[in-house]
């Protein structure tokens, strides 16, 4: 039986489990992650696109700058994808400016990182090593997850056979796919759990570069009929990845080298440093709570790659949830809040599953032609004709800020983003606070740790006095704004307006959380509404 009874057990330390470990320990609360990972492997890079959004909350727990340190490649190395008939072949078209990598300042404080899942997971290792609230437990594997009324069990092994009993009041998967949390709580995916076959190549190359004859790209789209798909940069030292769209497997090393030269479209040389074959799946769980136990990320979650949001939005899961069991662990909010964390979260991973979708419907492979592999006038008009109807079909997967930043809470964050590329910052309630410089500083860095109220202290006076009265934990940021802002620690807003009669209800409902929406509306690339 356990010794003791934890705060919060994390199950899963990949970036989404050691993202709550941030969250949490960021508010004070200790929190245990299990991972059977003791070391992590940069052979497959996995997610490699760092949203602007996440980009921010990594600058709330003060780790933007060691995330950027450690990327091989900053964002004014480049900002653009190029589409071509292979890497060394003639470019078609490009898109600059993608993927948040140029952000305009006035829209947030941050800009997007192209950084691998391995090279941040260290980091947030790192960063988790030096602090108190966190216990890091590599090695272990949660194997048997029970609720309770008072507190769940998860039984953990090591490679050893080694097995401990672990109990604690929370219980979060962060545990992927195969989450043994989901399976616990009853819950199931919903969706198409198979798609299109992809397989993936970690690879290195001395001349590949030399053999590029494009201005530097994070992403070279393949438009070759013979052999369709994507290749980048890992770093400036000679890492690379491709993705073979429509391949379904590879034989060994020396079919996986000749994919790769067909890329490329030149005789390279090659190291082939890691395979996988995947497919794309569009997955939600049914459910994220259920008594004690919550999942987050892919054990939530799952969308095709495309567009680079599936880690990203699992960060968004993890700050959402993370606050809200430090407030109900601090004892200033009910445990209805963390009801909330499922119909907030849920509705913008419909969405993003639904833009991410829409992406993979253009691919490599429907994107070529072979009137595009020709030469000269020919290859000319082909280009003309063809290349302006790519960018258009292309730029929401590159251009996503609607998503990125417009995603709310409330009812009105359709306003503010129209569209999965548009964003029009909009002060309303459930939206994202947005961005602005105070007294020459980024907003986000005045804002306090649980909640803040921005206004006139005249107006702020009562909405401080309730909430000292319920113990909840808010600071003042002063301004001359005529409404009052009051924000959540996620820097989402819980309510705006005058002044009211009475601050009850706006506590009342900041402590609630949005309900989730009666129905969400369909989605497409060129109308989506996070």
């Amino acid at each position: 039986m356990p010794e003791e009874i934890l705060p919060v057990l994390v199950v899963g330390g990949g970036p989404v489990g050691l993202s709550l470990a941030e969250e949490l320990a960021f508010h004070g609360v200790a929190v245990t992650v299990v991972e059977p990972r003791t070391v992590v492997n940069h052979s497959r890079p996995r997610a490699k696109t760092t949203t602007v959004r996440t980009m921010e909350h990594f600058r709330r727990w003060g780790i933007a700058e060691q995330v950027r340190d450690a990327a091989p490649l900053k964002p004014e190395w480049s900002q653009r994808v190029t589409f071509v008939q292979t890497v060394a072949g003639q470019e078609i078209t490009h898109v600059d400016g993608c993927l948040g990598l140029d952000h305009a300042p006035d829209l947030a404080p941050e800009r997007a990182q192209q950084v691998t899942q391995p090279i941040v997971e260290e980091v947030l290792r790192a960063d988790l090593a030096r602090k108190e609230e966190v216990r890091l437990l590599f090695g272990w594997r949660a194997v048997e997850v029970t609720d309770g009324p008072e507190h769940a069990v998860v039984v953990i092994a090591n490679a050893d056979g080694d097995r401990r009993a672990i109990a604690a009041r929370w219980v979060v998967g962060a545990d992927g796919p195969r989450s043994i949390v989901r399976e616990a709580m009853g819950a199931r995916y919903e969706g198409a759990a198979g798609g299109r076959p992809n397989v993936n190549i970690t690879f290195r190359s001395t001349r590949l570069a030399s053999a590029i004859p494009h201005p530097p790209s994070i992403h070279y789209w393949v438009l070759n009929p013979d052999s369709p798909g994507v290749v980048g940069p890992l770093d400036d030292a000679g890492t690379w990845w491709a993705i073979s769209t429509g391949t379904s497997q590879v034989d060994d090393d020396g079919h996986a080298t000749q994919i790769v030269r067909a890329l490329v479209g030149a005789d390279i040389d090659v190291e082939i440093l890691a395979t996988d074959p995947w497919q794309a799946k569009s997955l939600l769980a049914d459910r994220y709570r259920r008594g004690r136990l919550f999942i987050v990320g892919d054990a939530a979650h799952q969308n095709p790659p495309w567009g680079g949001h599936g880690f990203n939005t699992g960060v968004g899961d993890a700050v959402n949830l993370g606050w809200k069991l430090a407030a109900v662990d601090a004892g200033w909010a009910p445990d209805t809040l963390l009801d909330s964390y499922g119909d907030e979260r849920r509705p913008i991973e419909e969405q993003t599953i639904a833009l991410a979708s829409s992406n993979m419907s253009s691919l490599s492979t429907d994107l070529s032609n072979p009137a595009l592999m020709t030469s000269g006038e020919e290859f000319e008009a082909a280009r003309d004709e063809l290349g302006p109807a790519i960018w258009r079909l292309k730029s929401p997967e590159f251009f996503s800020s609607g998503l990125v930043l417009g995603y709310g809470y409330g009812p009105t964050s359709r306003d503010q983003a129209p569209t999965s590329s548009e964003y029009r910052p909009l002060i309303a309630a459930g939206n994202r606070l947005p961005h602005r410089s105070v007294r020459g500083r980024a907003i986000y860095d005045l804002l306090g740790p649980c909640f803040t109220a921005i206004g006139r202290a005249d107006a702020v006076t009562p909405l401080l006095a309730e909430a000292s009265e319920r113990g909840i934990p808010v600071v003042h940021l002063e301004t001359a704004d005529l409404e009052l802002i009051l924000v959540r620690p996620d820097q989402h807003i819980a309510w705006v307006g005058a002044a009211p009669a009475d601050w009850t209800e706006v506590w009342d409902a900041a402590v609630r959380g949005f309900p989730a929406p009666h129905a969400v509306p369909p989605a497409s690339a060129s109308a989506m509404v996070p």
